[in-house]
């Protein structure tokens, strides 16, 4: 089994590429960071597992082309972890910020998956987005986010029917607070204490990316929310 996780240097990513290494699955880990991506590849080793690393910024046409290419024929998940935050009321956010988030966020996972169709097409494969509680409800200071995430979901839920004639499976999560350094850095934002024993651990966020990969025909995860209790 060939697997795609981008973002997977650290967080939700990180723990999927360790929830796949013991099972025989060909990882392959995209992220922005080298060093922590090198960390995670050898923790896929050290699991039994086999991995490729590739640094690459998503929001790059050409760096995303290339890395594409480096991919095998088929693919059969992809699992879309990557992802940025920047809070701000709609008065204060700037340009930047909002552009940066949608093109990680919406954009990059839209070109990308256009792009690996026809090798998911060959595999029957399945696209996995990690998405977020904000793409089904914005909070005040979250717009920009929550808008980014509310495309994911509309991009999800049109993929599903356009390659539901492929065999092309599409799952989106949608974590709450996850204890992620994505979390840290909200919480500096927010101006708040980080309270590790109030949010989702990330290793069951990916526990459910694998049960969802794992599903038998006929069934098929579709939306799967994983909150803290």
């Amino acid at each position: 089994m060939n697997i795609l996780v981008t973002g997977a240097s650290s967080g939700i990513g990180r723990e999927v590429a360790l929830a796949f290494a013991s099972g025989g699955a060909q990882l392959f880990l995209w992220g922005r960071n080298e060093e922590r991506l090198t960390a995670v590849a050898d923790d896929v080793q050290a699991l039994g597992g086999t991995s490729e690393q590739r640094t690459v910024d998503l929001t790059h046409e050409a760096e995303r082309h290339a890395a594409v290419q480096a991919l095998p024929d088929t693919l059969d998940v992809v699992v879309h972890s990557a992802g940025t935050i920047a809070l701000a009321p709609v008065a204060d956010l700037s340009e930047q910020a909002a552009r940066d988030q949608w093109l990680l966020n919406a954009h990059a996972p839209a070109m990308l998956t256009q792009a690996l169709l026809p090798r998911l097409r060959r595999a029957a494969g399945h696209v996995i987005f990690i998405n977020s509680g904000a793409g089904v409800h914005a909070r005040a200071g979250w717009s920009a986010y929550a808008m980014s995430k509310h495309a994911l979901k509309a991009l999800a839920d049109a993929l599903r029917e356009e390659e539901r004639p492929h065999g092309v499976q599409v799952t989106s999560i949608y974590p709450g607070r996850t204890d992620t350094p994505m979390q840290h850095e909200v919480r500096r934002q927010e101006g708040g204490p980080y309270e590790q024993e109030a949010y989702v651990n990330a290793a069951d966020v990916a526990q459910a990316v694998r049960q969802a990969v794992h599903m038998q025909p006929p069934s098929s995860m579709t939306d799967v929310h994983v909150r803290p209790r």
